[in-house]
């Protein structure tokens, strides 16, 4: 086999490291962040990326995707189609929206084996859109096994705004709860400073609860990751831990000049 040049086994290298240092995030992203009477549909995309450096993978047909309303669930899953994000297998659903209210949309992948850290990974991913004006329910845990509930209203609101929210784990707060913040840097309209940069971190207080300032107007990503309490097979057959993801999508807006 030929040796590859130094400068690009190097550069191989580090790009493998950066791509192993990421993090991962379950998406669902509305086509819109609020819905009017002028403007009914709305447009899901569900994917699994990391969303600041634009690097996707493969998301297998969910286990669930569903929207809650008013504490009931409707199923989502059979008006799923396939799409490409990221250029790579993702899904869409479309929406219409026929009534006011606040509209919660979950997504339950199926586990997803990820060798390099030895584990699987289930995000349960969610996204919050109002319609016609209502704002009732926003910050109502829906009794996933685990979720970020927003203690900020998760729509209206500018870019510059700290979102603040509880992390629950089978219903329970989850002290100290470390969660992941990334932006979906959509078209790599920027670039990081660092590594560091990419994925920003903040703890969880006592009460599992956490803010964060959002500098720029588009769509934040927060995961608060957690151990499961059960394992597992990989693919090989042996017994192996779960990272469970609870990921929360919010928009933030540009302020607007006369």
């Amino acid at each position: 086999m030929k040796a590859l040049p130094v400068t690009l086994l190097t550069t191989t290298l580090l790009l493998a490291a950066a791509s192993q240092g990421s993090a991962h995030f379950g998406m669902v992203i509305p086509s819109e962040p609020t819905i009017t009477p002028e403007k009914r549909n709305v447009q899901l995309s569900l994917s699994f990326s990391h969303p600041f450096e634009e690097v996707g993978m493969d998301l297998a047909r969910p286990a669930k995707f569903s929207m809650f309303k008013d504490g009931e669930e409707s199923d989502l899953l059979p008006g799923l189609q396939q799409i490409r994000v990221m250029d790579h297998l993702a899904w869409k659903a479309d929406f219409q929206v026929q009534r006011p209210g606040v509209y919660h949309f979950v997504m339950e992948p199926v586990p997803y084996w990820e060798p390099m850290e030895d584990l699987s990974i289930i995000h349960y991913t969610k996204a919050i859109v109002p319609a016609f004006g209502s704002e009732d329910g926003w910050d109502q845990p829906l009794g996933l096994p685990t979720e970020i509930v927003p203690l900020l209203r998760p729509f209206g609101n500018y870019a510059g705004n700290s979102f603040s929210g509880q992390v629950l784990l089978a219903g329970k707060p989850v002290s100290g709860a470390e969660v992941e913040v990334e932006f979906y840097n959509e078209n790599q309209q920027f670039t990081a400073v660092s590594d560091y940069h990419v994925t920003q971190v903040v703890k969880a207080d006592a009460d599992g609860i956490f803010s964060f300032t959002c500098p720029q107007p588009g769509w934040w990503g927060f995961a608060a990751l957690n151990s499961a309490d059960y394992n597992l097979k990989n693919p090989d057959g042996d017994e192996k831990p779960v990272e469970l993801g609870a990921v929360l999508w919010i928009y933030m807006d540009p302020w607007q000049k006369q």
